[in-house]
């Protein structure tokens, strides 16, 4: 019986040994990929969208869609002057944010939560996450199609 209890503590010792072998293991790697620069910020966030061509005039039809997207999934949170919300106000989005940046926000939130700083510091100062309203990428379109409208830019018919 004593035979048996010596051998269950140095099973138990060995694998707590081993575990921990493990966890410097781990921690010797993340301090290895923290040591490498991060990627400059250019202003369009993380995720798919890196170029996106506007239109001048903007179209009436996507503005129209736009507002419809805003209207069901956005007008909660988001308010189309300045005031906040829950979510920052609209009213100039498009002189502060590259429209990359606001078409990344808008289909890949969780990504741009947690790599890119500007939505990261929205998030201190909002303190509550935006949720994924799961937007294809021309509902996006659409979207900031309606931002710019919002911001005054000139529709066309």
């Amino acid at each position: 019986m004593r035979k048996l209890s010596i051998l269950i503590i140095l099973a138990f010792l060995i694998a707590a040994c081993s575990s921990n072998e493990n966890q410097d293991s781990n921690q010797a790697d993340d301090q290895a990929t923290s040591n490498q620069p991060a990627a400059p910020d250019d202003g369009k966030g993380v995720g798919e969208i890196e170029h996106v061509d506007l239109n001048d005039p903007l179209k009436a039809e996507m503005v129209s869609r736009g507002e419809g997207i805003y209207e069901m999934k956005c007008a909660s949170c988001h308010k189309l002057t300045g005031q906040r919300v829950v979510g920052p106000g609209w009213e100039g989005i498009t002189e502060k944010r590259k429209p990359e940046w606001i078409m990344n926000m808008i289909t890949n939130v969780e990504v741009m939560l947690a790599e890119d700083s500007t939505a990261q510091a929205l998030l201190e100062e909002c303190l509550v996450r935006m949720p994924n309203q799961n937007l294809t990428q021309q509902d996006a379109r659409d979207v900031l199609e309606f931002m710019y409208a919002n911001d005054g830019h000139k529709v066309g018919e």
